[in-house]
Protein backbone atom coordinates (compact mmCIF):
# COMPACT_ATOMS: atom_id res chain seq x y z
CA UNK A 1 0.00 0.00 0.00
CA UNK A 2 1.01 3.52 -0.91
CA UNK A 3 2.45 5.45 2.02
CA UNK A 4 0.19 8.95 2.96
CA UNK A 5 2.13 11.47 5.10
CA UNK A 6 -0.33 14.04 6.48
CA UNK A 7 0.61 17.61 6.78
CA UNK A 8 -0.41 19.12 10.08
CA UNK A 9 1.72 21.53 11.82
CA UNK A 10 4.55 21.29 9.78
CA UNK A 11 6.30 18.28 7.54
CA UNK A 12 9.66 17.08 8.51
CA UNK A 13 12.64 16.66 6.20
CA UNK A 14 11.64 12.78 6.07
CA UNK A 15 8.09 13.22 4.62
CA UNK A 16 9.06 15.57 2.33
CA UNK A 17 11.52 13.38 1.25
CA UNK A 18 8.83 10.26 1.54
CA UNK A 19 6.68 12.39 -0.62
CA UNK A 20 9.39 13.30 -3.28
CA UNK A 21 9.59 9.56 -3.46
CA UNK A 22 5.86 8.69 -4.14
CA UNK A 23 4.16 8.79 -0.76
CA UNK A 24 0.68 10.42 -1.32
CA UNK A 25 -0.21 14.29 0.62
CA UNK A 26 -3.16 14.70 2.45
CA UNK A 27 -3.99 17.90 4.70
CA UNK A 28 -4.89 17.67 8.57
CA UNK A 29 -7.92 19.63 9.09
CA UNK A 30 -6.22 21.89 10.91
CA UNK A 31 -4.49 23.02 8.35
CA UNK A 32 -7.03 23.15 6.13
CA UNK A 33 -8.86 25.69 8.39
CA UNK A 34 -5.09 27.69 8.60
CA UNK A 35 -5.55 28.14 4.74
CA UNK A 36 -8.48 29.15 4.12
CA UNK A 37 -8.41 31.58 7.47
CA UNK A 38 -5.56 33.38 5.19
CA UNK A 39 -7.44 33.33 2.22
CA UNK A 40 -9.91 35.81 4.54
CA UNK A 41 -7.49 37.96 5.40
CA UNK A 42 -6.43 38.32 1.75
CA UNK A 43 -9.87 38.82 0.46
CA UNK A 44 -10.66 41.42 3.20
CA UNK A 45 -7.30 43.64 2.23
CA UNK A 46 -8.83 43.73 -1.17
CA UNK A 47 -11.99 44.52 -0.17
CA UNK A 48 -10.50 47.80 1.63
CA UNK A 49 -8.23 48.41 -0.04
CA UNK A 50 -4.99 48.27 2.31
CA UNK A 51 -1.86 48.65 0.27
CA UNK A 52 0.07 44.96 0.17
CA UNK A 53 3.08 44.11 -1.90
CA UNK A 54 2.26 42.02 -4.95
CA UNK A 55 -1.51 42.22 -3.51
CA UNK A 56 -2.88 45.38 -5.11
CA UNK A 57 0.73 46.48 -5.78
CA UNK A 58 3.29 45.73 -8.64
CA UNK A 59 6.21 43.31 -7.78
CA UNK A 60 9.99 43.99 -7.39
CA UNK A 61 11.12 47.43 -8.60
CA UNK A 62 7.66 48.06 -9.24
CA UNK A 63 6.43 47.71 -5.63
CA UNK A 64 5.18 51.37 -5.48
CA UNK A 65 2.40 51.42 -8.78
CA UNK A 66 -0.54 50.55 -7.39
CA UNK A 67 -2.73 47.36 -9.10
CA UNK A 68 -6.68 48.37 -9.59
CA UNK A 69 -8.82 45.74 -8.12
CA UNK A 70 -10.17 44.99 -11.53
CA UNK A 71 -6.53 44.44 -12.51
CA UNK A 72 -5.57 42.04 -9.73
CA UNK A 73 -6.00 38.89 -11.43
CA UNK A 74 -4.59 39.70 -14.16
CA UNK A 75 -1.44 40.71 -11.82
CA UNK A 76 -1.40 37.04 -10.65
CA UNK A 77 -1.70 36.12 -14.15
CA UNK A 78 1.03 37.77 -15.64
CA UNK A 79 3.68 37.45 -12.94
CA UNK A 80 3.12 33.72 -13.77
CA UNK A 81 3.79 33.94 -17.27
CA UNK A 82 6.68 36.54 -17.13
CA UNK A 83 8.67 34.81 -14.44
CA UNK A 84 8.49 31.42 -15.82
CA UNK A 85 11.96 31.90 -17.94
CA UNK A 86 14.18 28.90 -16.58
CA UNK A 87 16.59 27.23 -19.11
CA UNK A 88 18.38 24.52 -19.00
CA UNK A 89 17.38 20.39 -18.95
CA UNK A 90 14.05 19.66 -16.34
CA UNK A 91 14.58 18.73 -13.06
CA UNK A 92 14.11 15.13 -11.90
CA UNK A 93 10.72 13.88 -10.83
CA UNK A 94 11.58 13.21 -7.12
CA UNK A 95 13.10 17.05 -6.80
CA UNK A 96 9.84 18.85 -8.40
CA UNK A 97 7.62 16.71 -6.10
CA UNK A 98 10.01 17.39 -3.12
CA UNK A 99 9.46 21.48 -4.17
CA UNK A 100 5.74 20.67 -4.81
CA UNK A 101 5.95 19.17 -1.08
CA UNK A 102 7.85 22.22 0.27
CA UNK A 103 5.73 24.80 -1.17
CA UNK A 104 2.38 23.52 -0.01
CA UNK A 105 3.68 23.06 3.37
CA UNK A 106 4.63 26.86 3.45
CA UNK A 107 0.93 27.84 2.29
CA UNK A 108 -0.04 25.73 5.08
CA UNK A 109 1.18 27.63 7.66
CA UNK A 110 -2.01 30.18 6.56
CA UNK A 111 0.24 33.33 6.32
CA UNK A 112 0.20 33.43 2.25
CA UNK A 113 -3.48 33.49 1.59
CA UNK A 114 -3.87 31.49 -1.18
CA UNK A 115 -7.29 29.75 -1.53
CA UNK A 116 -7.15 26.24 -0.71
CA UNK A 117 -8.26 25.77 -4.42
CA UNK A 118 -4.42 26.42 -5.31
CA UNK A 119 -2.94 24.31 -2.33
CA UNK A 120 -5.60 21.26 -3.42
CA UNK A 121 -4.82 21.51 -7.28
CA UNK A 122 -0.82 21.09 -6.28
CA UNK A 123 -1.99 18.24 -4.04
CA UNK A 124 -4.11 17.08 -7.01
CA UNK A 125 -1.28 16.93 -9.53
CA UNK A 126 1.49 15.05 -6.73
CA UNK A 127 -0.89 12.46 -5.96
CA UNK A 128 -1.81 11.62 -9.47
CA UNK A 129 2.00 11.89 -9.69
CA UNK A 130 1.33 14.35 -12.63
CA UNK A 131 4.74 16.24 -12.73
CA UNK A 132 5.41 19.92 -13.61
CA UNK A 133 8.73 20.11 -16.39
CA UNK A 134 10.91 22.51 -14.45
CA UNK A 135 13.75 23.80 -15.93
CA UNK A 136 16.78 23.54 -13.51
CA UNK A 137 18.41 26.47 -14.49
CA UNK A 138 18.23 30.49 -14.51
CA UNK A 139 17.06 31.35 -11.04
CA UNK A 140 18.72 33.22 -8.47
CA UNK A 141 16.53 32.29 -5.73
CA UNK A 142 13.56 30.25 -6.66
CA UNK A 143 10.94 32.35 -8.78
CA UNK A 144 11.06 30.06 -12.10
CA UNK A 145 11.00 27.40 -10.71
CA UNK A 146 8.14 28.18 -8.68
CA UNK A 147 6.38 30.10 -11.17
CA UNK A 148 6.70 27.08 -13.89
CA UNK A 149 4.61 25.09 -11.26
CA UNK A 150 2.37 27.38 -11.07
CA UNK A 151 1.79 27.63 -15.16
CA UNK A 152 0.05 23.84 -15.02
CA UNK A 153 -2.23 25.10 -12.29
CA UNK A 154 -3.53 27.76 -14.97
CA UNK A 155 -3.46 25.33 -17.87
CA UNK A 156 -0.16 26.54 -19.18
CA UNK A 157 3.07 24.76 -19.54
CA UNK A 158 3.91 21.01 -19.17
CA UNK A 159 3.86 18.09 -17.02
CA UNK A 160 4.94 14.09 -17.24
CA UNK A 161 2.61 11.25 -16.64
CA UNK A 162 2.68 8.09 -17.09
CA UNK A 163 5.84 8.66 -18.75
CA UNK A 164 4.24 11.01 -21.45
CA UNK A 165 4.99 14.80 -21.67
CA UNK A 166 1.50 16.64 -21.62
CA UNK A 167 0.15 20.09 -21.89
CA UNK A 168 -1.07 22.05 -18.41
CA UNK A 169 -4.36 21.67 -19.87
CA UNK A 170 -4.49 18.23 -20.28
CA UNK A 171 -2.68 17.94 -16.92
CA UNK A 172 -5.62 19.48 -15.35
CA UNK A 173 -8.13 17.04 -17.16
CA UNK A 174 -6.14 14.33 -15.75
CA UNK A 175 -6.55 15.45 -12.23
CA UNK A 176 -10.13 16.24 -12.91
CA UNK A 177 -9.88 20.01 -12.83
CA UNK A 178 -10.28 23.03 -14.84
CA UNK A 179 -7.63 25.47 -15.36
CA UNK A 180 -7.66 27.81 -12.62
CA UNK A 181 -8.37 31.44 -12.73
CA UNK A 182 -5.72 32.80 -9.95
CA UNK A 183 -6.61 35.88 -7.96
CA UNK A 184 -5.17 38.21 -5.77
CA UNK A 185 -1.71 37.51 -4.06
CA UNK A 186 -1.79 34.06 -5.86
CA UNK A 187 0.16 34.35 -8.40
CA UNK A 188 3.61 36.10 -6.35
CA UNK A 189 3.18 33.67 -3.53
CA UNK A 190 3.38 30.62 -6.37
CA UNK A 191 6.88 31.92 -7.14
CA UNK A 192 7.84 33.32 -3.52
CA UNK A 193 9.43 31.52 -0.58
CA UNK A 194 12.04 29.16 -0.06
CA UNK A 195 10.52 25.70 -0.97
CA UNK A 196 12.93 25.36 -3.54
CA UNK A 197 16.17 25.35 -1.91
CA UNK A 198 13.87 23.88 0.83
CA UNK A 199 13.08 20.96 -1.79
CA UNK A 200 16.07 19.66 -2.96
CA UNK A 201 18.10 20.37 0.27
CA UNK A 202 15.24 17.50 1.79
CA UNK A 203 16.61 15.45 -1.35
CA UNK A 204 20.03 15.77 -0.51
CA UNK A 205 19.59 14.87 3.52
CA UNK A 206 17.90 12.09 2.52
CA UNK A 207 20.08 11.01 -0.08
CA UNK A 208 23.14 11.78 2.45
CA UNK A 209 21.91 9.66 4.79
CA UNK A 210 22.08 6.47 3.09
CA UNK A 211 25.51 7.27 1.36
CA UNK A 212 27.09 7.85 4.46
CA UNK A 213 26.73 4.21 5.81
CA UNK A 214 28.23 3.66 2.25
CA UNK A 215 30.99 5.55 3.10
CA UNK A 216 31.49 4.36 6.09
CA UNK A 217 31.23 0.21 4.54
CA UNK A 218 33.66 1.33 1.85
CA UNK A 219 36.34 2.29 4.42
CA UNK A 220 35.70 -0.24 6.34
CA UNK A 221 36.70 -2.74 3.36
CA UNK A 222 39.11 -0.81 2.23
CA UNK A 223 40.83 -0.45 5.50
CA UNK A 224 40.84 -4.33 6.35
CA UNK A 225 42.52 -5.63 2.48
CA UNK A 226 44.99 -2.92 3.53
CA UNK A 227 45.84 -4.33 6.92
CA UNK A 228 44.97 -0.99 9.59
CA UNK A 229 45.53 -0.69 12.39
CA UNK A 230 42.72 -1.12 14.66
CA UNK A 231 44.07 0.66 18.08
CA UNK A 232 43.43 4.24 15.90
CA UNK A 233 39.27 3.01 16.27
CA UNK A 234 39.16 2.02 19.78
CA UNK A 235 36.78 3.71 22.30
CA UNK A 236 39.32 5.01 24.58
CA UNK A 237 41.30 6.76 21.75
CA UNK A 238 38.34 8.32 20.10
CA UNK A 239 36.73 9.32 22.93
CA UNK A 240 39.66 12.08 23.47
CA UNK A 241 37.73 13.83 20.62
CA UNK A 242 33.92 15.34 21.60
CA UNK A 243 32.07 14.53 17.99
CA UNK A 244 29.10 12.71 18.24
CA UNK A 245 30.02 11.85 14.16
CA UNK A 246 33.40 10.80 15.45
CA UNK A 247 31.84 8.25 18.21
CA UNK A 248 29.35 7.07 15.98
CA UNK A 249 31.63 5.79 13.00
CA UNK A 250 34.36 4.67 15.21
CA UNK A 251 31.58 2.39 16.57
CA UNK A 252 30.67 1.48 12.98
CA UNK A 253 33.83 0.77 12.07
CA UNK A 254 34.73 -1.46 15.09
CA UNK A 255 31.33 -3.60 14.63
CA UNK A 256 32.44 -4.06 10.68
CA UNK A 257 35.80 -5.27 11.52
CA UNK A 258 34.98 -6.75 14.49
CA UNK A 259 37.64 -10.47 15.03
CA UNK A 260 38.75 -9.71 11.37
CA UNK A 261 41.63 -13.10 11.21
CA UNK A 262 42.91 -10.62 8.20
CA UNK A 263 43.16 -7.52 10.84
CA UNK A 264 44.40 -9.96 13.20
CA UNK A 265 47.34 -11.28 11.01
CA UNK A 266 48.43 -7.32 10.39
CA UNK A 267 48.20 -6.52 14.15
CA UNK A 268 51.23 -4.48 15.09
CA UNK A 269 52.87 -3.96 11.99
CA UNK A 270 52.89 -0.35 11.65
CA UNK A 271 53.01 2.24 14.04
CA UNK A 272 49.96 4.07 12.27
CA UNK A 273 48.53 4.11 8.85
CA UNK A 274 47.92 6.86 6.56
CA UNK A 275 45.47 9.48 6.96
CA UNK A 276 42.85 8.53 4.51
CA UNK A 277 42.61 5.86 6.95
CA UNK A 278 43.39 6.55 10.26
CA UNK A 279 41.60 9.76 9.93
CA UNK A 280 38.04 8.01 8.76
CA UNK A 281 36.44 8.90 12.01
CA UNK A 282 37.11 11.80 11.83
CA UNK A 283 36.47 12.96 8.11
CA UNK A 284 33.19 10.39 7.99
CA UNK A 285 32.21 12.33 11.47
CA UNK A 286 32.95 15.53 10.53
CA UNK A 287 29.99 14.97 7.57
CA UNK A 288 27.67 13.27 9.95
CA UNK A 289 28.03 16.41 12.31
CA UNK A 290 27.81 18.85 9.37
CA UNK A 291 24.18 17.01 8.48
CA UNK A 292 22.83 16.87 11.63
CA UNK A 293 23.24 20.80 11.92
CA UNK A 294 21.83 20.77 8.19
CA UNK A 295 18.94 18.92 9.39
CA UNK A 296 18.19 21.58 12.26
CA UNK A 297 17.99 24.23 9.45
CA UNK A 298 15.75 23.00 6.78
CA UNK A 299 13.87 22.10 10.00
CA UNK A 300 13.31 25.54 10.83
CA UNK A 301 13.03 26.62 7.13
CA UNK A 302 9.96 23.94 7.12
CA UNK A 303 8.37 25.06 10.10
CA UNK A 304 9.18 28.76 9.19
CA UNK A 305 6.57 30.92 6.73
CA UNK A 306 9.12 32.03 4.00
CA UNK A 307 6.35 34.25 2.08
CA UNK A 308 6.46 37.80 1.07
CA UNK A 309 4.40 39.41 1.89
CA UNK A 310 2.94 37.58 5.22
CA UNK A 311 -0.76 38.14 6.02
CA UNK A 312 -1.72 37.84 9.58
CA UNK A 313 -4.56 38.50 11.93
CA UNK A 314 -8.13 38.08 10.63
CA UNK A 315 -10.58 39.52 8.24
CA UNK A 316 -11.88 42.02 11.04
CA UNK A 317 -8.39 43.46 11.51
CA UNK A 318 -5.96 42.12 8.24
CA UNK A 319 -2.68 42.82 8.40
CA UNK A 320 -0.08 42.51 5.85
CA UNK A 321 3.50 42.52 6.74
CA UNK A 322 6.07 42.96 4.05
CA UNK A 323 9.60 41.55 4.98
CA UNK A 324 12.40 39.45 3.86
CA UNK A 325 11.57 35.90 5.00
CA UNK A 326 11.80 34.53 1.22
CA UNK A 327 15.34 35.45 1.40
CA UNK A 328 17.11 31.88 1.98
CA UNK A 329 20.21 33.00 3.68
CA UNK A 330 20.35 29.87 6.40
CA UNK A 331 19.44 27.57 3.75
CA UNK A 332 22.05 28.69 1.22
CA UNK A 333 24.78 28.98 4.07
CA UNK A 334 24.23 25.46 5.27
CA UNK A 335 23.79 24.19 1.23
CA UNK A 336 27.02 24.85 0.91
CA UNK A 337 29.25 23.89 3.74
CA UNK A 338 26.80 20.55 3.09
CA UNK A 339 28.54 20.35 -0.38
CA UNK A 340 32.03 20.90 1.06
CA UNK A 341 31.19 17.85 3.33
CA UNK A 342 30.37 16.05 1.17
CA UNK A 343 33.14 16.65 -1.60
CA UNK A 344 35.27 15.71 1.24
CA UNK A 345 33.95 12.54 1.37
CA UNK A 346 34.71 11.56 -1.98
CA UNK A 347 37.73 13.25 -2.06
CA UNK A 348 39.08 10.47 1.21
CA UNK A 349 37.56 7.88 -0.75
CA UNK A 350 39.17 8.05 -3.91
CA UNK A 351 43.05 8.26 -1.38
CA UNK A 352 41.89 4.95 -0.63
CA UNK A 353 40.89 4.01 -3.85
CA UNK A 354 44.45 4.61 -4.72
CA UNK A 355 46.18 3.05 -1.77
CA UNK A 356 44.14 -0.12 -3.03
CA UNK A 357 45.40 -0.19 -6.51
CA UNK A 358 48.80 1.64 -6.30
CA UNK A 359 51.34 -1.61 -5.64
CA UNK A 360 53.93 0.15 -3.49
CA UNK A 361 51.66 0.88 -0.77
CA UNK A 362 49.03 -1.84 -1.40
CA UNK A 363 51.12 -5.07 -0.72
CA UNK A 364 48.57 -6.54 -3.60
CA UNK A 365 48.95 -6.92 -7.41
CA UNK A 366 49.42 -3.73 -9.50
CA UNK A 367 46.11 -1.94 -9.88
CA UNK A 368 44.04 -5.02 -8.32
CA UNK A 369 44.79 -7.74 -11.47
CA UNK A 370 47.06 -10.74 -11.20
CA UNK A 371 48.21 -10.05 -15.28
CA UNK A 372 49.46 -6.91 -14.54
CA UNK A 373 50.59 -5.37 -17.79
CA UNK A 374 48.25 -7.61 -19.76
CA UNK A 375 45.48 -5.73 -17.63
CA UNK A 376 44.73 -2.18 -16.77
CA UNK A 377 42.22 -3.53 -14.08
CA UNK A 378 41.27 -0.25 -12.07
CA UNK A 379 44.10 1.84 -13.39
CA UNK A 380 41.83 3.93 -15.14
CA UNK A 381 39.02 3.34 -12.34
CA UNK A 382 40.72 5.96 -9.91
CA UNK A 383 41.39 7.96 -12.87
CA UNK A 384 37.53 8.37 -13.17
CA UNK A 385 37.03 8.77 -9.20
CA UNK A 386 39.94 11.64 -9.74
CA UNK A 387 38.16 13.17 -12.04
CA UNK A 388 34.88 13.27 -10.21
CA UNK A 389 36.68 14.80 -6.84
CA UNK A 390 37.90 17.59 -9.07
CA UNK A 391 34.85 18.01 -10.23
CA UNK A 392 33.37 18.33 -7.21
CA UNK A 393 35.65 20.46 -6.00
CA UNK A 394 34.52 23.26 -8.54
CA UNK A 395 31.09 22.65 -7.61
CA UNK A 396 31.84 23.21 -3.39
CA UNK A 397 32.83 26.51 -4.44
CA UNK A 398 29.93 28.71 -1.99
CA UNK A 399 26.97 29.71 -4.52
CA UNK A 400 25.96 31.93 -1.20
CA UNK A 401 28.67 34.32 -1.79
CA UNK A 402 28.08 34.99 -5.96
CA UNK A 403 25.77 38.10 -5.07
CA UNK A 404 24.21 40.01 -7.81
CA UNK A 405 21.98 42.91 -8.52
CA UNK A 406 18.28 42.27 -9.97
CA UNK A 407 15.26 44.35 -10.36
CA UNK A 408 16.45 47.68 -10.75
CA UNK A 409 18.25 48.01 -7.56
CA UNK A 410 15.18 46.67 -5.67
CA UNK A 411 16.49 43.02 -4.83
CA UNK A 412 20.16 43.79 -4.57
CA UNK A 413 21.39 41.28 -2.44
CA UNK A 414 21.05 37.79 -3.78
CA UNK A 415 21.90 34.50 -1.24
CA UNK A 416 21.42 31.87 -4.17
CA UNK A 417 20.21 29.02 -2.37
CA UNK A 418 18.31 27.25 -4.15
CA UNK A 419 21.37 26.75 -6.88
CA UNK A 420 23.48 26.16 -3.54
CA UNK A 421 20.81 23.05 -2.93
CA UNK A 422 20.86 22.09 -6.52
CA UNK A 423 25.01 21.78 -6.53
CA UNK A 424 24.92 19.31 -3.73
CA UNK A 425 22.83 16.97 -5.57
CA UNK A 426 25.61 16.89 -8.28
CA UNK A 427 27.83 16.74 -5.59
CA UNK A 428 26.33 13.73 -4.25
CA UNK A 429 25.47 11.87 -7.49
CA UNK A 430 29.33 12.06 -7.95
CA UNK A 431 29.94 10.65 -4.13
CA UNK A 432 28.43 7.60 -5.10
CA UNK A 433 29.88 6.77 -8.06
CA UNK A 434 32.95 7.47 -6.16
CA UNK A 435 31.76 5.10 -3.56
CA UNK A 436 30.63 2.66 -5.79
CA UNK A 437 34.62 2.47 -7.40
CA UNK A 438 35.83 2.19 -3.59
CA UNK A 439 33.14 -1.07 -3.05
CA UNK A 440 33.87 -2.88 -6.56
CA UNK A 441 38.15 -2.12 -5.64
CA UNK A 442 37.84 -3.81 -2.19
CA UNK A 443 35.87 -6.13 -3.52
CA UNK A 444 38.71 -7.20 -6.03
CA UNK A 445 41.34 -6.68 -3.52
CA UNK A 446 39.43 -9.41 -0.96
CA UNK A 447 39.41 -11.66 -4.33
CA UNK A 448 43.27 -11.35 -4.57
CA UNK A 449 43.89 -12.41 -0.79
CA UNK A 450 42.44 -15.74 -1.28
CA UNK A 451 41.46 -18.12 0.90
CA UNK A 452 44.33 -17.85 3.08
CA UNK A 453 43.06 -15.00 5.82
CA UNK A 454 39.72 -14.28 5.89
CA UNK A 455 38.12 -10.86 7.03
CA UNK A 456 35.49 -10.39 9.18
CA UNK A 457 32.02 -11.69 9.56
CA UNK A 458 30.00 -8.36 8.28
CA UNK A 459 32.90 -7.25 5.71
CA UNK A 460 32.82 -11.06 4.26
CA UNK A 461 29.41 -10.76 3.66
CA UNK A 462 29.00 -7.64 1.93
CA UNK A 463 31.85 -9.00 -0.52
CA UNK A 464 29.94 -12.01 -1.14
CA UNK A 465 26.72 -9.74 -1.61
CA UNK A 466 28.32 -7.14 -4.45
CA UNK A 467 30.13 -10.56 -5.80
CA UNK A 468 26.21 -11.43 -6.72
CA UNK A 469 25.85 -8.65 -8.18
CA UNK A 470 29.48 -7.63 -10.16
CA UNK A 471 31.51 -10.74 -10.55
CA UNK A 472 35.78 -10.19 -10.37
CA UNK A 473 37.48 -7.97 -13.58
CA UNK A 474 39.83 -9.34 -15.55
CA UNK A 475 39.57 -6.51 -18.27
CA UNK A 476 37.07 -8.82 -19.84
CA UNK A 477 34.05 -5.77 -20.57
CA UNK A 478 33.72 -2.31 -20.30
CA UNK A 479 34.27 -1.16 -16.31
CA UNK A 480 31.21 1.45 -17.19
CA UNK A 481 28.83 -1.40 -16.61
CA UNK A 482 30.11 -2.07 -13.68
CA UNK A 483 29.79 0.94 -12.21
CA UNK A 484 26.42 0.71 -13.19
CA UNK A 485 25.59 -2.36 -11.65
CA UNK A 486 27.35 -1.27 -8.56
CA UNK A 487 24.91 2.03 -7.91
CA UNK A 488 22.12 -0.11 -8.49
CA UNK A 489 23.13 -2.55 -6.00
CA UNK A 490 23.69 0.41 -3.68
CA UNK A 491 19.98 2.04 -4.09
CA UNK A 492 18.44 -1.45 -3.57
CA UNK A 493 19.81 -2.15 -0.03
CA UNK A 494 20.03 -0.23 2.94
CA UNK A 495 23.05 -1.34 5.40
CA UNK A 496 22.73 0.40 7.93
CA UNK A 497 20.34 -2.31 9.00
CA UNK A 498 23.07 -4.78 8.45
CA UNK A 499 25.19 -3.88 11.43
CA UNK A 500 22.32 -4.08 14.26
Amino acid sequence: MMQTVKLSKSLSWEQVAAVANGARLELAPDAVERIAHGRAIVDALVARGIKGYGINTGVGALCDVIVDRDQQQALSHNILMSHACGVGAPLGRVETRAIMAAQINNFAHGASGVRPEIVNALIALLNADCIPVVPSRGSVGYLTHGATIGLVLIGHGHAMHDGVRITGAQACARVGMEPLQLQAKEGLSLVNGTPCATGMACIALWRLSGLLDWADLAAAMTAENLGCQMAAFSPKALGLRKSDGLQKVGETLRTYLQDSPMLAASAGKRTQDPLSVRSVPHIHGAARDVLDDVIATVTRELESVTDNPAVLGNPETPEVHSQAHAVGAALGLSMDNLGVAVAQLAAISERRIDRMVNPLVSGLPAFLVPESGVCSGYMIAQYTAVSLVSENRRLAAPASLDGGITSALQEDMLTHATPAAWKVLTILDNLELVLGIELLAAAQAYDLHGDDVKPAVRTGKFHGDIRKSVPPYRDDRPMQNDFDAIRAFMKANVINQEID
